[in-house]
């Protein structure tokens, strides 16, 4: 028996659909649109570059297909400017915004762009698919909302007080989307993430995901920092199930105008226990990891333990992620020993 991503996957294909991908060049970006390419659809992808980048263009485009480059479009702009998101919404039958500036700790360095890019340049991609009646709005949420509640599992109903620059900015998108709903009439979806790591995620900067940063340097043998002692957790996702939630959003009308859903696991893994699942699948590789890691101070603005409830998003969506943390991180580590020790 098929499951419903299944399913979803078989429909497009026979009815391909013109899809939106804002911040394209992006690690969660690109990786939809390379999905989407390969079912046969038609993209438009979005992006300025402030954090993506024109390799991850060339990658999906590489490993989508070789007809892949006929069926996409890339329109390098900014969501920051309402013109350029009319333009590229026109005839577009549905949205995934992922555009987004990340990352807690820049946004604590500079919560005025953070702002800027997340909830005005949110708000006209917004109010153009809302003015061009877009067939669905998917958008990448994010579970920084729950900021200090305590409780775990996280539910999508109970939220606390944001605990950086960057939580308020994922909020507020969601009020947003809600006002939008309930006085304008426009439905959509947000998907709050927790944790997603996969290809194509960049692993140097500052601002560099754990994940990412973490495998290149087990890869190039240089010493791994962990934030706190190393009990802090986290439900990390791997990218193919956030791609299976976004397809599965987008084929699902919102029954009551504008609903979040988490996208995890449902699973909890220890800082401790990524670094052991990390050094295990870059030694199967043929690789010398550093035998230990080195603590630091815990970093501000950080929660201490994150997981999700993904009940909503299997009854309502028919989720069901079925890659799990090793087998994603030793798929992602594959993909950096290949590509990325070429530069």
């Amino acid at each position: 028996m098929k499951s419903k991503y299944e399913e979803a996957c078989d429909e497009l294909k026979a009815n391909p659909k013109h899809w939106l991908v804002t911040g394209v060049a992006g690690f969660i970006g690109s990786n939809l649109a390379e999905q989407l390419l390969r079912l046969g659809q038609r993209v438009t992808g979005l992006d300025n570059f402030l954090t993506g980048s024109r390799s991850n263009i060339h990658y999906l485009l590489q490993e989508a297909g070789p007809d892949a480059r006929e069926r996409f479009t890339f329109e390098e702009g900014d969501i920051r400017n309402i013109e350029c998101c009319r333009d590229v919404v026109e005839g577009v039958d549905h949205i995934l915004h992922q555009a987004a500036l990340g990352s807690v700790p820049r946004s604590m360095k500079d919560p005025l762009t953070t702002n800027d890019i997340n909830i005005t340049g949110f708000l006209n991609v917004l109010i153009a698919a809302r003015e061009k009646g877009s067939c669905s709005f998917t958008y990448a949420a994010s579970s920084s909302t729950y900021g200090d509640h305590p409780a775990l599992p996280k539910r999508e109903a109970s939220i606390g007080m944001p605990l950086s620059p960057y939580a308020v900015t994922k909020y507020v998108d969601e009020l947003y989307a809600h006002v939008f709903a309930q006085q304008l009439g426009f439905r959509s979806r947000g998907l709050r993430y927790f944790n997603v790591f996969g290809k194509r995620q960049d692993p140097d900067g500052a601002y560099a995901a754990v994940i990412p940063r973490w495998i290149m340097k087990a890869l190039r043998g240089e010493t791994i920092e962990i934030n706190g002692d190393g009990s802090t957790s986290r439900d990390f996702c791997f990218v193919e199930n956030v791609i299976q939630a976004n397809i599965l959003s987008a084929m699902t009308p919102p029954a009551e105008g504008h609903e979040v859903c988490n996208i995890a696991l449902g699973d909890r893994t220890t800082l401790l226990e990524l670094y052991e699942l990390i050094v295990q699948a870059v030694r199967s590789k043929g690789f010398t990891p550093r035998s230990a890691p080195v603590f630091r101070d815990f970093r501000a603005g950080d929660v201490r333990h994150s997981q999700a409830d993904i009940s909503r998003a299997i009854e309502v969506l028919g989720y069901s992620p079925s890659i799990r943390v090793g087998d994603g991180l030793q798929s992602t580590v594959d993909w950096y020993a290949s590509h990325w020790l070429e530069r």
